[in-house]
């Protein structure tokens, strides 16, 4: 699913047939994209939890909002090795300041929390539709690999927590990975933006767009551990929150009469973004399938991300991220025919190597708590 996504992503950053044939334009309404993917993501969201809630429940229950009971709930099921506690298996441990307010979550609170990584995730998808515009997919895709940093970065700085000696040295070799991928490569610096901005001085832009993008990535994930170690929700609440308020907040800024602003509002003038986005679509009728495509598979395959986190644990998710980004890279490289170094090959299989250590260390720790659980059990029947 999240194969089609990305090919409609990068589909979405080249320029658009104009309807009279003798132009083309790119499409830059990144908060039109981000509301069409968060709305229906929230909704398809919100049915997932309507069809598998448990009749008879309140409408606050099913969406997270019940915090005593949810605690009641997670307190009776701790002794499951995947659903929603598996989440917490990757999560670094939170920390004192954490802990000492553990004791009374409200539910006003979270929604706080959602907000915040709502806000967080509409800046860090503006920053990184625009990176598109310097640099190629591939070196993008392998740039968002070393999200490993700022997770680590994010989480200590925010929450100051700590982590296992073997994620360090996976941070390692992606941020080696990346600087070979980086170095190596003898693609042509054209990749223009759209006031005509080329070369090297291009492609500092979209590296440091692609930074920003990367520490607001960090900031999400840190703060939905922070989420699911405090509140105890499900992957598929936070989904439908954080959707919900990111649909209201790309609303706002995309129909706000905004000046021009690199980045978050491309458009000239005193204007709003969705007329102009709404006007591009008619000016440019090619771009309704990618759009409609990108918004679609965005939706679905976040429900099957959460999906497989609660059902299967984080180690299937970890393999299947892994293997989307090797296949997101190579179908990239096919469709649009980008050309990639041997020293970029190299960069690449370093970065996997160590995604693929993170994934090994993340399985014998599932299999050895497995092994000690059969022993309990073996224990409990003896007596």
């Amino acid at each position: 699913m999240f194969l089609l996504w990305a090919v409609a992503q990068e589909r979405l950053s080249v320029p658009f047939q104009h309807i009279d044939g003798q132009s083309t334009d790119k499409f830059k309404s990144p908060f039109f994209l981000g509301t069409c993917q968060s709305f229906l993501s929230s909704l398809s969201a919100l049915a997932y939890i309507v069809i598998r809630g448990k009749s008879g429940s309140s409408l606050s229950s099913l969406l997270g909002l019940d915090l005593a009971s949810m605690a009641q709930t997670n307190n009776s099921s701790n002794s499951k090795t995947n659903g929603s506690s598996s989440t917490k298996v990757d999560s670094p441990a939170p920390s004192s300041s954490a802990q000492s307010h553990t004791s009374s979550p409200t539910s006003k609170a979270l929604l706080l929390r959602y907000l915040q990584v709502s806000a967080f995730i509409t800046l860090a998808a503006s920053f990184g539709f625009a990176t598109l515009s310097y640099l190629t997919y591939p070196t993008m895709v392998l740039g968002k690999s070393c999200k490993l940093v700022p997770v680590m970065l994010m989480n200590f700085v925010m929450y100051r927590r700590r982590f296992a000696p073997h994620k360090y040295i996976v941070v390692a070799m992606v941020t080696v990975g990346i600087s070979v991928f980086m170095g190596f490569g003898n693609e042509k610096p054209s990749k223009a933006s759209s006031n005509g901005e080329q070369g090297s001085h291009g492609q500092l832009i979209g590296i440091l767009y692609l930074l920003v993008n990367l520490i607001l990535d960090g900031a999400v994930n840190s703060t939905q551990d922070e989420v699911f170690v405090r509140y105890k929700v499900t992957g598929q609440q936070m989904m439908f929150w954080i959707n919900l308020f990111c649909t209201l907040l790309s609303t706002a800024l995309g129909t706000l009469p905004l000046p021009h602003i690199p980045v978050l509002h491309p458009s000239g003038g005193l204007q709003s973004e969705f007329p102009n986005a709404i006007g591009f679509i008619r000016t440019h009728p090619s771009v309704i399938v990618p759009l409609v495509q990108f918004s679609l598979t965005g939706a679905l395959g976040q429900l099957f991300i959460f999906e497989t986190l609660q059902h299967f644990g984080s180690l299937t998710l970890v393999m299947i991220t892994l293997t989307r980004k090797m296949f997101t890279m190579v179908l990239s490289v096919v469709v649009y025919d980008h050309k990639l170094t041997l020293g970029q090959w190299a960069g690449a299989g370093i970065v996997f190597g160590g995604i693929s250590v993170e994934a090994w260390v993340k399985r014998k720790e599932v299999h050895a708590k497995r092994v000690l659980q059969e022993k309990e059990k073996a224990k409990i029947k003896s007596l």
